[in-house]
């Protein structure tokens, strides 16, 4: 009888040799490979069933300390009022699709619309000072 085991904790992987049934030896090999971050290198351990203690996946510790900031933009599903001049829906309202929460993002909120353009588009995005949050 032949025994195969692989699991996968965290970022790494551990492999258990196969082992046939008949075998006496009481020391079994596992290998832990660890992912590479950079392609230039990577990072392999090998360690016998005696030295070996058990792999838990941790939480970082910047995960623990770090907080969420609070969300921008208008919720999902409120209704908007179109500031921009330039748009086909200027001083029209439509419905927020979603709001992307990256700050780097220059135009984050999706807007859908009933009617379409000249384009049959019923969705645009705008930036944050584009668009104004109707009751």
């Amino acid at each position: 009888m032949t025994i195969c085991n692989m699991a996968s904790i965290a970022s790494g992987f551990v492999l258990s040799p196969c082992v046939s049934g008949n075998t006496n030896s009481t020391s079994k090999i596992t290998v832990l490979m660890y992912p590479p971050k950079n392609n230039n290198s990577s990072r392999l351990v090998v360690r016998t069933a005696e030295e070996a203690e058990p792999i838990t996946a941790t939480p970082s510790v910047e995960a623990e300390t770090a907080t969420k900031p609070p969300p921008i933009g208008p919720k999902r599903g409120a209704k908007v009022k179109i500031l921009k001049k330039e748009s086909y829906w200027y001083n029209g309202v439509g419905s927020v699709v979603a709001v992307d929460q990256d700050p780097k993002t220059r135009y984050p909120v999706v807007v859908r619309f009933n009617q379409v353009n000249h384009a049959n588009v019923s969705t645009n995005n705008y930036a944050l000072d584009e668009i104004e949050e109707v009751k």
